[in-house]
């Protein structure tokens, strides 16, 4: 019997990045568990696929579109799952754009003023809009996805390494400044992950399992459900009395 801990019955998710990849795989997953789910992406087509999938399976799901560069519109994402659920018990940050392969003397500042702004000022608008909706409620769990790249460098990444690195730190800070507040503040860290995302540097998935798999000590790519059964543990009481880490699931890739 699966401990009942594990369970996100009566609990409302926000999943930032829910119409692709990691973050589809994690409202998924998070809805599976019995949570209430508000599907939230810049892409609103998806964000609706998704929100209807779940709710094809029995679950409340809501769309949400989402542009996590503006407070006001991050404010009113998360009104709108307190509106249509009644508060908020999980914060899913799933939200990331990357470098294209510069280094910083390569790099414009455009270039790095966009990742800088969607995958750690999306987190921090996110994270502020969200808190007094879950301290509300008597507490709940932050999740950002950071990335082995947080931990380890990888040329031509110099932004999204500062990110990931940066959002490691980030969760750290609200796990310290929230913890009386009932705040758990985690980040997973994945490895490279079978996603849209590794079509940008490769022509296609079958190239990068071969370029990218032998990286990690499992000798492969890993899925999107991987990472997002992690961040049900983390949303999950299971993880009560865990915060301020950062949750390696790189099937090795820093170990080498």
């Amino acid at each position: 019997m699966i401990d009942p801990a594990f369970a996100l019955d009566k609990k409302v998710a926000i999943v930032v990045g829910a119409a692709n990849g990691i973050g589809r795989a994690t409202a998924q997953a998070f809805a599976a568990a019995g949570a209430s789910v508000a599907c939230a992406d810049v892409e609103a087509p998806g964000a609706r696929a998704v929100a209807a999938e779940l709710e094809k399976t029995g679950a409340s799901a809501l769309p949400v579109h989402l542009d996590v560069t503006d407070g006001a519109s991050c404010r009113g994402a998360v009104a709108a799952a307190v509106e249509r659920f009644g508060g908020v018990d999980v914060l899913m940050y799933g939200a990331a754009d990357s470098d294209r392969m510069a280094t910083v003397l390569e790099m414009d500042e455009a270039a790095w003023e966009r990742v800088i702004r969607i995958n750690l000022t999306g987190a921090f608008l996110m994270a502020k809009a969200a808190l007094p909706a879950m301290i509300a409620r008597g507490g709940g769990s932050v999740i950002l996805i950071a990335s082995q790249l947080g931990r380890v460098a990888s040329a031509g990444r110099p932004a999204y390494c500062a990110t990931k690195g940066a959002l490691i730190q980030l969760a750290k800070v609200l796990a310290v400044d929230h913890a009386a507040q009932g705040i758990r503040a985690n980040t997973i860290s994945p490895g490279a992950i079978e996603t849209r995302r590794m079509l940008r540097r490769w022509k296609d998935m079958d190239e990068a399992r071969r370029m990218m798999g032998p990286k990690h000590l499992l000798g492969r790519l890993g899925l999107p459900e991987e990472i997002a059964r992690a961040a049900v543990f983390l949303a999950s009481d299971a993880s009560s009395f865990m915060t301020g880490s950062d949750l390696l699931v790189d099937g090795g890739y820093t170990a080498i």
